[in-house]
């Protein structure tokens, strides 16, 4: 009998994986399809201070092997997310969740995640310093590791439940920005977001999407997140979640002896709504097929030896 359960800060979850911000909603919309009580956790759409109706459309493109997004943090607000959207996934999902949080400033990070930190159902933070879609925030705070840390220290000094900080990909050195959150007292990393990206209507001879760019996500990118998570697992001690194209049971195995403890499934689900479940499923043939008893001993395989 296999073991799927990894811990994260504390936290026990029956498997690793994890429907990423963005891509499944608030969670509970996806339960009319499979009960997803199945799930380890779920990384609820990224919720901002004030309402937002994010960008104009069209706002989706699709390209080969991925798809280019730019909604633009469209989310009711914080108040709203707590009243109305939390209750609704309480009704569905037992388990503690990981509540995304982005900001236009260091105090509205602040603010909303102390908002969300006094949840009971929020598990982990997850702070959002890595979206390409918005302009005068979220990847503004995360190109720089400066930047990033001021966000975490002033996140950290409002909250009591574990920070994740969730980088961008669209750096140079991502390596440092990780290890400059750590110092900052993050409790963990999540990464990578969304690589920038953009598609040309040949007909109109313009970009696709209004925005012209947005974030490029799907199976392409998935090389590019494995390398990503193995740099940043080689120079900080805290958990990483592992995202960015994880399509099936095999990648999250993949992510997991990359460094991952935990790994996020994003644009899959937008392809195939059960996409997680499956993985779920499949996980115990897999790790069987490898000789894997326990998910806990192979975080991080890959650097052994």
């Amino acid at each position: 009998m296999v073991n799927t359960a990894v811990t994260l800060s504390g936290l026990t979850l029956d498997n690793p994986v994890i429907p990423a911000s963005g891509t499944f909603g608030f969670g509970y919309e996806f339960a009319d399809w499979y009960d997803i009580n199945v799930l380890g956790s779920i990384s609820c759409k990224g919720t901002t201070k004030e309402p937002r109706f994010g960008n104009p459309t069209p706002r989706i493109a699709e390209c080969s092997e991925g798809l280019i997004n730019s909604v633009g943090l469209q989310n009711p607000g914080v108040d709203k997310v707590i009243s109305d959207e939390l209750p609704k996934l309480a009704k569905v999902y037992s388990k503690p969740i990981i509540a995304n949080v982005s900001g236009f400033s260091i105090d509205e990070y602040a603010y909303t995640c102390a908002r969300m930190d006094e949840q009971p159902q929020v598990g982990i933070l997850e702070v959002n310093v890595s979206c390409p879609n918005v302009h005068n925030g979220g990847m503004s705070f995360g190109t720089s590791p400066e930047s990033a840390a001021a966000v975490t220290k002033a996140v950290k000094a409002v909250t009591k439940k574990p920070v994740y900080i969730k980088l961008s990909p669209n750096v140079t050195d991502i390596v440092s920005i990780a290890k400059a959150c750590e110092d900052a007292g993050a409790d963990g990393i999540s990464l990578i977001n969304t690589l920038l990206g953009m598609r040309i209507d040949l007909k109109t001879r313009k970009p696709v999407i209004a925005n012209k760019m947005g974030g490029f996500s799907g199976p392409a990118i998935f090389p590019v997140a494995v390398r990503m998570v193995y740099q940043v697992y080689e120079a900080v001690k805290i958990p990483i979640i592992g995202m960015g194209g994880v399509s099936s049971a095999r990648d999250v195995i993949e992510m997991m002896l990359a460094g991952a403890t935990a790994v996020q499934v994003g644009a899959a689900n937008l392809i195939d709504p059960c996409a997680c479940r499956k993985m779920i499923n499949d996980l115990p043939e897999v790790m069987e097929q490898l000789g894997i008893e326990n998910l806990t001993d192979i975080i991080g395989g890959s650097h052994n030896g």
